[in-house]
C-alpha cells in the first residue's frame, strides 16, 4: 500500500488547516468588524454582516463575542487602546529633547493609528456617542484617559526639563488633541478640506508643533496673556 504524503494529502492537511482556520478567526471577525464599524457605523452594523464580511456563519461570531458592545470593545483593545504599554515604554526610553518627543510622539501616532482605518473609530465616537454611554464610557477608560495622560506626560517632561514654560496642561494637551483630531475628520471626511487642497500630514504635524513650541509671534512677549476662564 502506498503510503500517503502529509504535505499533499488533503485528508492529512485537513485537520492542521482547520485548526490554523480556527486560531485565526477572532482576528479575522475583529479586521470584519472594524470595517464595517467605520463604514457604517456602530448603529447601522449588525453582527450577521460581520459573520459574512468574515465569512463565517452567524453562530460563529457569538462563539467568540456574547454581544456588538463587547465586538467594538474588542476593536478598540486590538487596534487602538492595546497599543498604550507599548508607548508609555517608548516614553520612558527617549532620550531626545522634548520638542522632538512631542514630534515623534505625534507623528508616531499619525503613521501608527491616524493614517490606518482605526481612525475611523474617533470619528464613529464623535458622530454617534450620544446614544450609547455604555460605549462612551469604554472608550473614555481605555482611550481618551490613557491617551491624554501619556501627552501630559510628554508636556511635563518638558517643564520639569525647563524646555518648555509652565503651562495649563489640561488646555496644552487638548492642543494637541485637537491638532490630530483635524486630521482623523480630514482622512474621514472630505468635507474638512478645501477642495482643492492637498493635505501633507507629516508636514502638517510639523508646522503645529512649531505653532506650539514657538507660538505666532516673532518674538518672546514680556507676559504670559491670561484669559479669563
Amino acid at each position: 500500500m502506498p503510503h500517503s504524503n502529509p504535505y499533499t494529502d488533503p485528508v492529512a492537511e485537513r485537520g492542521p488547516k482547520r485548526e490554523r482556520r480556527k486560531e485565526s478567526r477572532p482576528g479575522e471577525l475583529l479586521v470584519a468588524a472594524l470595517d464595517l464599524f467605520v463604514e457604517k457605523g456602530f448603529a447601522a452594523t449588525r453582527m450577521e454582516e460581520v459573520a459574512t464580511r468574515a465569512g463565517v456563519s452567524k453562530g460563529t461570531v457569538f462563539l467568540y463575542f456574547s454581544s456588538k458592545e463587547e465586538l467594538f470593545k474588542a476593536v478598540v483593545r486590538e487596534n487602538i487602546s492595546g497599543r498604550f504599554e507599548e508607548w508609555n515604554a517608548e516614553f520612558l526610553n527617549y532620550e531626545g529633547s522634548s520638542a522632538d518627543m512631542l514630534h515623534h510622539c505625534m507623528t508616531t501616532w499619525w503613521h501608527r493609528i491616524g493614517s490606518t482605518q482605526a481612525s475611523g473609530i474617533s470619528k464613529l465616537m464623535i458622530s454617534e456617542g450620544g446614544h450609547f454611554p455604555d460605549i462612551v464610557e469604554f472608550y473614555q477608560n481605555e482611550v481618551v484617559q490613557p491617551g491624554h495622560a501619556l501627552i501630559r506626560k510628554v508636556l511635563q517632561r518638558g517643564i520639569d526639563r525647563g524646555e518648555f514654560r509652565n503651562l495649563d496642561l489640561d488646555f496644552a494637551v487638548y492642543g494637541v488633541v485637537a491638532a490630530m483630531m483635524f486630521l482623523i475628520l480630514s482622512k474621514h471626511s472630505a468635507a474638512c478640506l478645501q477642495s482643492n487642497m492637498s493635505l501633507d500630514p507629516d508636514a502638517y504635524i510639523a508646522n503645529q508643533v512649531a505653532v506650539m513650541l514657538h507660538g505666532l509671534s516673532t518674538r518672546e512677549p514680556l507676559t504670559a496673556m491670561v484669559l479669563p476662564r
